[in-house]
Protein backbone atom coordinates (compact mmCIF):
# COMPACT_ATOMS: atom_id res chain seq x y z
CA UNK A 1 0.00 0.00 0.00
CA UNK A 2 1.20 3.40 -0.90
CA UNK A 3 -0.69 6.71 0.27
CA UNK A 4 -0.07 10.39 1.45
CA UNK A 5 -2.53 11.35 3.83
CA UNK A 6 -2.46 13.89 7.52
CA UNK A 7 0.25 13.02 9.81
CA UNK A 8 -2.22 12.10 12.32
CA UNK A 9 -4.27 9.49 10.41
CA UNK A 10 -1.10 7.72 9.65
CA UNK A 11 -0.11 3.97 10.34
CA UNK A 12 2.87 4.27 12.62
CA UNK A 13 5.36 1.58 12.73
CA UNK A 14 5.33 -0.35 16.50
CA UNK A 15 6.83 1.37 19.28
CA UNK A 16 10.66 0.95 20.57
CA UNK A 17 11.10 -2.61 20.83
CA UNK A 18 11.59 -3.65 24.35
CA UNK A 19 16.16 -3.89 24.76
CA UNK A 20 16.69 -1.22 22.11
CA UNK A 21 18.69 1.59 22.85
CA UNK A 22 16.50 4.74 24.05
CA UNK A 23 16.76 7.61 21.96
CA UNK A 24 18.53 11.06 23.04
CA UNK A 25 17.18 14.40 21.19
CA UNK A 26 19.33 17.49 22.19
CA UNK A 27 16.76 20.66 22.53
CA UNK A 28 18.93 23.57 21.99
CA UNK A 29 18.25 27.13 21.93
CA UNK A 30 19.27 30.59 23.35
CA UNK A 31 17.38 32.43 26.89
CA UNK A 32 13.75 33.39 25.13
CA UNK A 33 13.62 31.11 21.91
CA UNK A 34 11.01 29.52 23.62
CA UNK A 35 12.80 25.78 23.72
CA UNK A 36 10.90 25.41 27.24
CA UNK A 37 7.71 26.20 25.82
CA UNK A 38 8.28 23.50 23.27
CA UNK A 39 9.77 21.17 26.22
CA UNK A 40 6.09 21.47 27.79
CA UNK A 41 4.21 21.38 24.22
CA UNK A 42 5.58 17.86 23.69
CA UNK A 43 5.09 16.63 27.22
CA UNK A 44 1.20 17.88 27.00
CA UNK A 45 0.67 15.63 23.70
CA UNK A 46 3.02 12.77 23.96
CA UNK A 47 -0.23 10.22 23.77
CA UNK A 48 1.25 7.64 26.09
CA UNK A 49 4.57 8.28 25.11
CA UNK A 50 7.22 8.09 28.86
CA UNK A 51 9.22 10.70 28.15
CA UNK A 52 12.62 11.35 30.28
CA UNK A 53 13.53 14.91 30.05
CA UNK A 54 16.93 16.39 31.57
CA UNK A 55 16.74 19.93 32.69
CA UNK A 56 18.51 22.82 34.84
CA UNK A 57 16.12 23.32 37.26
CA UNK A 58 12.53 22.13 38.12
CA UNK A 59 10.87 25.50 37.52
CA UNK A 60 10.76 25.51 33.32
CA UNK A 61 8.85 22.25 33.86
CA UNK A 62 5.00 22.46 34.33
CA UNK A 63 5.30 19.86 36.84
CA UNK A 64 1.84 20.72 38.32
CA UNK A 65 -0.16 20.19 35.06
CA UNK A 66 1.14 16.99 34.26
CA UNK A 67 0.64 15.23 37.67
CA UNK A 68 3.31 14.96 40.02
CA UNK A 69 3.62 11.53 41.57
CA UNK A 70 6.27 12.38 43.78
CA UNK A 71 10.50 12.43 44.13
CA UNK A 72 12.19 9.17 43.11
CA UNK A 73 15.32 10.53 43.30
CA UNK A 74 17.49 13.27 45.01
CA UNK A 75 17.35 15.75 41.75
CA UNK A 76 14.10 13.55 39.46
CA UNK A 77 10.60 13.96 40.12
CA UNK A 78 7.84 11.88 38.26
CA UNK A 79 5.49 13.15 36.03
CA UNK A 80 2.20 11.68 35.33
CA UNK A 81 1.99 8.44 32.84
CA UNK A 82 5.42 7.81 33.85
CA UNK A 83 7.81 10.35 32.33
CA UNK A 84 10.20 11.24 34.38
CA UNK A 85 12.52 14.84 35.36
CA UNK A 86 15.61 15.49 36.31
CA UNK A 87 17.48 18.39 37.36
CA UNK A 88 21.13 18.41 36.66
CA UNK A 89 24.49 20.43 35.98
CA UNK A 90 26.85 19.20 33.37
CA UNK A 91 28.64 16.84 35.53
CA UNK A 92 25.82 14.86 36.86
CA UNK A 93 24.39 14.20 33.15
CA UNK A 94 25.99 10.94 32.66
CA UNK A 95 24.73 9.35 36.19
CA UNK A 96 21.26 10.44 35.36
CA UNK A 97 21.13 8.90 31.91
CA UNK A 98 22.16 6.21 33.29
CA UNK A 99 19.37 6.00 35.52
CA UNK A 100 16.65 7.76 32.96
CA UNK A 101 17.47 4.72 31.01
CA UNK A 102 17.15 1.79 33.60
CA UNK A 103 14.38 -0.50 32.78
CA UNK A 104 12.40 -0.68 35.55
CA UNK A 105 11.07 2.70 34.37
CA UNK A 106 10.32 1.67 30.58
CA UNK A 107 11.53 5.27 29.25
CA UNK A 108 10.92 5.07 25.55
CA UNK A 109 12.42 8.42 24.62
CA UNK A 110 14.77 11.00 26.69
CA UNK A 111 14.75 15.32 25.69
CA UNK A 112 17.88 16.90 26.68
CA UNK A 113 17.57 20.75 27.44
CA UNK A 114 20.81 21.77 26.48
CA UNK A 115 21.21 25.20 27.97
CA UNK A 116 23.07 25.25 30.12
CA UNK A 117 24.38 22.08 30.41
CA UNK A 118 27.05 22.57 27.43
CA UNK A 119 27.59 23.40 24.08
CA UNK A 120 25.26 21.92 21.63
CA UNK A 121 28.49 20.54 19.88
CA UNK A 122 29.89 19.07 22.84
CA UNK A 123 26.92 17.48 24.12
CA UNK A 124 26.37 15.21 20.54
CA UNK A 125 30.57 14.77 20.80
CA UNK A 126 29.46 13.03 24.68
CA UNK A 127 26.18 11.15 23.21
CA UNK A 128 27.93 9.80 20.00
CA UNK A 129 31.18 8.18 21.84
CA UNK A 130 28.86 7.42 24.96
CA UNK A 131 29.52 3.87 26.53
CA UNK A 132 26.01 3.34 27.68
CA UNK A 133 24.33 0.82 25.45
CA UNK A 134 20.68 1.50 26.52
CA UNK A 135 21.09 5.20 25.08
CA UNK A 136 21.69 6.12 21.38
CA UNK A 137 21.79 9.71 19.93
CA UNK A 138 18.96 11.12 18.75
CA UNK A 139 19.76 14.71 16.65
CA UNK A 140 20.07 17.57 17.91
CA UNK A 141 17.10 20.44 17.77
CA UNK A 142 18.36 23.76 17.80
CA UNK A 143 14.83 26.56 18.74
CA UNK A 144 15.40 29.97 17.37
CA UNK A 145 13.41 32.64 18.04
CA UNK A 146 12.01 34.35 14.70
CA UNK A 147 11.49 37.84 16.48
CA UNK A 148 15.05 38.33 17.98
CA UNK A 149 16.87 36.12 14.96
CA UNK A 150 19.43 39.16 14.30
CA UNK A 151 19.58 40.80 17.91
CA UNK A 152 20.77 36.74 18.98
CA UNK A 153 23.27 36.90 16.44
CA UNK A 154 25.33 39.70 17.48
CA UNK A 155 24.76 39.11 20.87
CA UNK A 156 25.38 35.90 20.78
CA UNK A 157 27.85 34.96 17.67
CA UNK A 158 28.39 31.36 18.06
CA UNK A 159 24.44 31.01 17.14
CA UNK A 160 25.89 30.28 13.96
CA UNK A 161 28.31 27.38 14.70
CA UNK A 162 25.05 25.80 16.68
CA UNK A 163 22.73 26.21 13.65
CA UNK A 164 25.68 24.42 12.03
CA UNK A 165 25.88 20.89 13.79
CA UNK A 166 21.31 21.13 14.06
CA UNK A 167 19.74 18.26 12.37
CA UNK A 168 16.36 20.27 12.89
CA UNK A 169 15.64 23.69 13.15
CA UNK A 170 12.35 25.15 14.67
CA UNK A 171 11.97 28.80 13.76
CA UNK A 172 9.65 30.09 16.40
CA UNK A 173 7.34 32.83 17.53
CA UNK A 174 6.58 33.09 13.86
CA UNK A 175 3.10 34.98 14.73
CA UNK A 176 5.50 37.89 15.63
CA UNK A 177 7.26 38.31 12.26
CA UNK A 178 6.01 40.08 9.55
CA UNK A 179 5.80 37.45 6.29
CA UNK A 180 8.70 39.55 4.43
CA UNK A 181 11.04 38.88 7.26
CA UNK A 182 10.04 35.93 7.77
CA UNK A 183 11.32 35.32 4.17
CA UNK A 184 14.65 37.14 4.70
CA UNK A 185 15.17 35.06 7.84
CA UNK A 186 14.40 31.41 6.22
CA UNK A 187 17.02 32.67 3.34
CA UNK A 188 19.82 33.30 5.64
CA UNK A 189 19.01 30.12 7.75
CA UNK A 190 18.85 28.26 4.16
CA UNK A 191 22.65 29.74 4.23
CA UNK A 192 23.97 29.40 7.87
CA UNK A 193 22.81 26.08 7.58
CA UNK A 194 22.07 24.18 4.39
CA UNK A 195 20.14 21.09 3.89
CA UNK A 196 18.94 21.10 7.15
CA UNK A 197 14.97 21.27 7.19
CA UNK A 198 13.71 24.42 9.12
CA UNK A 199 9.94 24.02 10.79
CA UNK A 200 8.36 26.97 11.55
CA UNK A 201 5.86 27.47 14.72
CA UNK A 202 4.34 29.77 17.27
CA UNK A 203 4.63 29.26 20.96
CA UNK A 204 6.70 26.09 20.34
CA UNK A 205 4.17 23.68 19.00
CA UNK A 206 5.38 21.30 16.56
CA UNK A 207 3.86 17.64 15.99
CA UNK A 208 5.45 15.61 18.06
CA UNK A 209 5.90 12.97 15.45
CA UNK A 210 8.35 14.83 14.32
CA UNK A 211 10.77 13.92 16.88
CA UNK A 212 9.48 10.91 18.56
CA UNK A 213 6.62 7.91 17.82
CA UNK A 214 3.92 8.69 20.14
CA UNK A 215 2.46 5.27 21.69
CA UNK A 216 -1.64 5.38 22.40
CA UNK A 217 -2.92 5.22 25.80
CA UNK A 218 -2.62 1.85 26.52
CA UNK A 219 -1.44 1.87 30.35
CA UNK A 220 -5.07 2.41 31.89
CA UNK A 221 -7.63 0.18 32.47
CA UNK A 222 -11.30 0.52 33.66
CA UNK A 223 -10.81 4.33 34.62
CA UNK A 224 -9.09 7.36 33.34
CA UNK A 225 -5.92 8.34 34.86
CA UNK A 226 -5.33 12.22 36.51
CA UNK A 227 -3.40 12.85 33.04
CA UNK A 228 -6.32 11.73 31.07
CA UNK A 229 -8.34 13.84 32.64
CA UNK A 230 -6.01 16.42 32.27
CA UNK A 231 -5.21 15.59 28.26
CA UNK A 232 -9.43 15.71 27.51
CA UNK A 233 -9.75 18.47 30.09
CA UNK A 234 -7.24 20.59 27.11
CA UNK A 235 -8.46 19.08 24.34
CA UNK A 236 -12.04 20.30 25.28
CA UNK A 237 -10.78 23.47 26.10
CA UNK A 238 -9.17 24.04 22.92
CA UNK A 239 -12.45 22.52 21.02
CA UNK A 240 -14.76 25.22 22.54
CA UNK A 241 -12.54 28.52 22.20
CA UNK A 242 -12.12 27.89 18.83
CA UNK A 243 -15.59 26.19 17.58
CA UNK A 244 -15.83 24.33 14.90
CA UNK A 245 -12.14 25.32 13.18
CA UNK A 246 -10.89 24.19 16.69
CA UNK A 247 -9.07 21.25 15.26
CA UNK A 248 -7.04 23.09 11.85
CA UNK A 249 -4.99 24.87 14.83
CA UNK A 250 -3.47 21.81 15.96
CA UNK A 251 0.43 21.03 14.99
CA UNK A 252 -0.79 17.89 13.49
CA UNK A 253 -2.64 19.54 10.50
CA UNK A 254 -0.04 21.17 9.71
CA UNK A 255 2.16 18.34 8.22
CA UNK A 256 1.51 15.48 5.69
CA UNK A 257 2.20 11.73 5.93
CA UNK A 258 3.44 9.77 3.12
CA UNK A 259 3.55 5.44 3.70
CA UNK A 260 5.12 3.17 1.47
CA UNK A 261 5.54 -0.23 1.69
CA UNK A 262 7.41 -3.12 -0.08
CA UNK A 263 7.06 -6.54 -0.34
CA UNK A 264 10.18 -6.41 -2.38
CA UNK A 265 13.39 -5.52 -0.82
CA UNK A 266 15.24 -2.29 -1.77
CA UNK A 267 18.49 -1.85 -2.79
CA UNK A 268 20.93 -0.18 -0.10
CA UNK A 269 22.98 2.04 -2.37
CA UNK A 270 19.89 3.89 -4.12
CA UNK A 271 18.26 4.22 -0.90
CA UNK A 272 21.09 5.86 0.69
CA UNK A 273 20.94 7.72 -2.49
CA UNK A 274 17.18 8.45 -2.04
CA UNK A 275 18.02 9.74 1.60
CA UNK A 276 20.95 12.25 0.81
CA UNK A 277 18.74 14.42 -1.53
CA UNK A 278 15.78 13.93 0.60
CA UNK A 279 14.25 17.46 0.63
CA UNK A 280 14.53 20.55 3.09
CA UNK A 281 10.96 19.95 3.70
CA UNK A 282 10.67 16.09 4.77
CA UNK A 283 11.49 16.13 8.54
CA UNK A 284 10.86 13.04 9.49
CA UNK A 285 11.15 9.50 8.32
CA UNK A 286 10.58 6.29 10.60
CA UNK A 287 10.13 2.89 9.71
CA UNK A 288 11.92 -0.51 9.03
CA UNK A 289 13.60 -1.49 5.36
CA UNK A 290 14.33 -5.18 3.69
CA UNK A 291 17.57 -5.16 2.02
CA UNK A 292 18.22 -8.98 1.72
CA UNK A 293 21.81 -8.64 0.79
CA UNK A 294 23.83 -11.61 2.00
CA UNK A 295 24.98 -11.55 5.62
CA UNK A 296 22.43 -8.69 6.22
CA UNK A 297 19.13 -10.21 6.33
CA UNK A 298 18.33 -8.33 9.28
CA UNK A 299 15.31 -5.95 9.37
CA UNK A 300 16.82 -2.29 9.50
CA UNK A 301 14.94 0.02 11.94
CA UNK A 302 15.89 3.38 9.85
CA UNK A 303 14.98 7.21 12.04
CA UNK A 304 15.69 10.29 10.91
CA UNK A 305 14.88 13.31 12.37
CA UNK A 306 16.07 16.24 9.92
CA UNK A 307 19.23 15.64 8.56
CA UNK A 308 20.10 12.98 11.29
CA UNK A 309 20.02 9.37 10.51
CA UNK A 310 20.78 6.27 12.27
CA UNK A 311 20.20 2.54 11.48
CA UNK A 312 19.74 0.00 13.78
CA UNK A 313 19.57 -3.44 12.66
CA UNK A 314 17.87 -6.38 14.38
CA UNK A 315 15.71 -9.40 13.80
CA UNK A 316 12.89 -10.21 12.46
CA UNK A 317 9.75 -11.27 14.53
CA UNK A 318 8.29 -14.85 14.10
CA UNK A 319 6.35 -15.46 11.13
CA UNK A 320 6.67 -11.61 10.59
CA UNK A 321 6.83 -10.99 6.35
CA UNK A 322 10.11 -9.34 4.58
CA UNK A 323 8.69 -6.23 3.71
CA UNK A 324 9.39 -2.64 4.36
CA UNK A 325 7.46 -0.34 5.45
CA UNK A 326 8.31 3.41 6.33
CA UNK A 327 6.60 6.66 7.01
CA UNK A 328 7.50 10.25 5.95
CA UNK A 329 6.06 13.38 7.26
CA UNK A 330 6.77 17.18 5.95
CA UNK A 331 5.40 19.69 4.79
CA UNK A 332 5.41 21.00 1.58
CA UNK A 333 6.31 17.69 0.26
CA UNK A 334 5.87 16.08 -3.03
CA UNK A 335 3.79 12.98 -1.74
CA UNK A 336 3.62 10.92 -5.36
CA UNK A 337 7.09 12.22 -6.25
CA UNK A 338 8.83 10.60 -3.37
CA UNK A 339 6.68 7.33 -3.45
CA UNK A 340 8.12 8.02 -6.56
CA UNK A 341 11.65 7.91 -5.66
CA UNK A 342 11.08 4.73 -3.33
CA UNK A 343 9.82 2.67 -5.90
CA UNK A 344 12.93 2.75 -8.08
CA UNK A 345 15.11 1.81 -5.02
CA UNK A 346 13.21 -1.98 -5.17
CA UNK A 347 15.79 -4.22 -5.59
CA UNK A 348 13.73 -7.71 -7.18
CA UNK A 349 17.01 -9.61 -7.01
CA UNK A 350 18.99 -8.83 -3.09
CA UNK A 351 20.95 -12.07 -3.10
CA UNK A 352 23.13 -10.88 -5.96
CA UNK A 353 24.50 -7.74 -4.42
CA UNK A 354 27.90 -7.69 -3.25
CA UNK A 355 28.36 -6.98 0.28
CA UNK A 356 30.04 -4.00 0.14
CA UNK A 357 26.89 -1.90 -1.55
CA UNK A 358 25.51 -2.02 2.56
CA UNK A 359 28.76 0.21 3.45
CA UNK A 360 26.40 3.67 2.63
CA UNK A 361 24.05 2.06 5.56
CA UNK A 362 26.76 0.62 7.84
CA UNK A 363 27.75 4.34 7.81
CA UNK A 364 25.26 4.85 10.07
CA UNK A 365 24.85 2.10 12.38
CA UNK A 366 25.68 2.46 16.00
CA UNK A 367 28.98 0.78 16.62
CA UNK A 368 29.11 -1.57 13.03
CA UNK A 369 30.92 -4.37 12.29
CA UNK A 370 33.00 -3.53 9.76
CA UNK A 371 34.65 -5.42 6.47
CA UNK A 372 38.34 -5.77 7.18
CA UNK A 373 38.56 -3.68 3.55
CA UNK A 374 35.79 -0.98 4.25
CA UNK A 375 36.97 2.00 5.13
CA UNK A 376 36.70 3.44 8.50
CA UNK A 377 34.15 6.46 8.70
CA UNK A 378 32.67 8.62 11.34
CA UNK A 379 29.18 7.66 12.18
CA UNK A 380 28.53 11.66 12.80
CA UNK A 381 29.82 14.34 10.88
CA UNK A 382 30.86 17.55 12.96
CA UNK A 383 31.67 20.70 11.80
CA UNK A 384 34.68 21.98 13.11
CA UNK A 385 34.97 24.88 15.73
CA UNK A 386 36.36 27.84 14.15
CA UNK A 387 37.49 28.96 16.96
CA UNK A 388 39.11 25.63 17.98
CA UNK A 389 42.86 25.25 16.70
Amino acid sequence: MNSSQPAQQSDQPPARPPGQPIPVIVLSGFLGSGKTTLLNHLLGNRGGTRIGVVVNDFGSIEIDAMAVAGQVGDSMVSLGGGCLCCAVDGSELDAYLEKLSAPVHRIDVIVIEASGLAEPQEMIRMLVAGENPAIRYGGLVQVVDAAEFEATRVKHPETDRHLAVADLVVLNKTDRVEPAALTRISAELAALCPGTPVVAADHGRIDPELLFDRRPWTETRGQLSFEDLISQARESGAADDAGDEGHTGHAHTLYDSTEFVSEQALNPRRFIDFLDRRPAGLYRIKGYVHFGVPGHEERYEVHAVGRFLRFVPGPWGRGEPRRSQLVLIGAGTDGPALLGELEACREPAPRDAPPESMWGVLRYVDRPVRPADEPEQEPYEFVADPEEP
